[in-house]
């Protein structure tokens, strides 16, 4: 890859400023865009970045990459022009905010490993707040409950609040196994299962799901990655599964679980 000089960056960037400025203008559709309607796009361009980064394919980040951009400096012409703030003012504010959370780096305060910079955050967080807001405050209420489930128990063991040893979690995810199975003692089918049971096994299943979370934290793997593999790894092998039954002139409904099994074992040999 050629590597591009500062100059040639910043004459990029400024291109692409350049670009939307006429679009905003001469085009139809980018002149009518508005904050509100900007935001379902933005959403689906970041889960295509997140897709595309989880396949670590190159060519796809770079592009979905581009796409995030045009739509960071899509609001800050839209702030722009209702005289709020420019892209000037928001790189200004990002590098003074990136400064004072790395006091590590641009002041005298210590941190001998990212954990210990983690905590730092934490506590300069609540200073930018005059400490009003308290820990967990700083997770977005609107994140998917995986991710925000991870980013509460990482903010809590921030301050301090975490097991001894990563170890010592499996003692709690055996407990919360042992509480569903009690809750789901008997259970007659989902189509019969009465509303109360039903409530006390979704409570216990979350607290089970919760403690995993927690487990894969402690050994520094991230819940919302793994599943997402485990998804995509899934779904290639089904694949295989719904196509080796077509290959035989059958449907999947049509076939008895040992028969689907045997291909299934078959799909995690072809991987």
């Amino acid at each position: 890859m050629e590597r591009h000089t500062r100059q040639e960056k910043l004459e990029a960037l400024g291109k692409v400023l350049d670009v939307l400025d006429t679009l905003r203008v001469k085009c139809p559709w980018d002149a009518k865009q508005t904050n509100e309607s900007l935001r379902p796009n933005t959403i689906e361009e970041v889960f295509e970045l997140c897709d595309a980064l989880i396949r670590e394919e190159d060519a796809e980040i770079k592009k979905e990459l581009g796409d995030v951009l045009l739509h960071v400096f899509f609001y800050s012409k839209i702030g722009e022009e209702k005289g709020a703030f420019d892209v000037a003012d928001v790189c200004d504010a990002l590098a003074a905010k990136l400064i004072y959370r790395h006091p590590h780096v641009y002041g005298n305060v210590h941190a001998d490993d990212a954990h210990q910079v983690e905590q730092n955050w934490e506590v300069i967080k609540l200073k930018e707040k005059d400490g009003n807001r308290s820990i967990l405050a700083g997770v977005p209420a609107a994140l998917p409950a995986l991710i925000k489930a991870f980013r509460v128990q990482e903010k809590a063991s921030n301050a301090g609040f975490d097991w001894e040893k990563p170890a010592d979690v499996w003692e709690k995810v055996r407990e919360e196994i042992g509480e569903f199975s009690v809750e789901a003692e008997g259970f007659p089918g989902k189509d019969e299962v009465s509303a109360a049971q039903h409530a006390r096994m979704e409570e216990e299943m979350g607290d089970l799901m919760f403690s995993l979370v927690n487990a894969a934290r402690l050994y520094g793997i991230s819940p919302e990655n793994a599943l997402e593999r485990a998804n995509k790894k899934f779904i290639s092998r089904f694949n295989y599964l719904e196509g080796r039954a077509k290959e035989q002139g059958r449907k999947l409904n049509e076939m008895s679980l040992d028969e689907m099994e045997a291909l299934w074992q078959e799909s995690k040999k072809k991987e």
